[in-house]
């Protein structure tokens, strides 16, 4: 008995390292990451789903279904996600496209932004909902890109 929950741990622990094992080969960082749907809960490797050429993940089974429902609901919270595990790089200010000035860096959802210019910086810092603005569908297009 002791032997078999000793071997059925192994086979767990085994299972769980494989899988820690492909989302670090992929470069998707999750700790601290919060799922899109149920933001308080963390969000697990093995609830995924395809995004812009990532994967954005979940706490659950049912959060996927909710998100893929309706991507446009969530597609700021999905695109701080994807800039957040490291799948995408910003490339240029997300609100006009210029090129950045690493002076103007500011947290946004707990994730450091840089900015062209003062201006942009003080309108992400004062919006209600930085995340929102920041990682829009239109500024994630302006100034951040998926991939290695």
């Amino acid at each position: 008995m002791v032997l078999a929950k000793k071997v059925g741990w192994g086979v767990a622990a085994a299972a769980l390292l494989a899988v820690g094992a492909a989302i670090a080969a992929d470069g998707v960082k999750l700790e601290g990451i919060k799922c899109l749907i149920a933001g308080g809960k963390a969000a697990k490797a093995e609830h995924a789903v395809d995004y812009k050429g990532g994967k954005v993940f979940f706490c659950c089974p049912n959060c996927p279904k909710s998100f893929s429902a309706d991507p446009a609901k969530f597609a700021a919270k999905a695109n701080h996600q994807l800039f957040a595990t490291g799948q995408a790089k910003q490339t240029a200010c997300p609100l006009t496209g210029e090129a950045v000035d690493s002076a103007t860096k500011v947290k946004v959802g707990g994730v450091e932004v840089a900015f062209c210019c003062d201006m942009c910086k003080a309108q992400a810092e004062q919006a209600q909902d930085p995340v929102s603005v920041v990682f829009s569908d239109k500024a994630f297009e302006k100034g951040f890109k998926v991939g290695k």
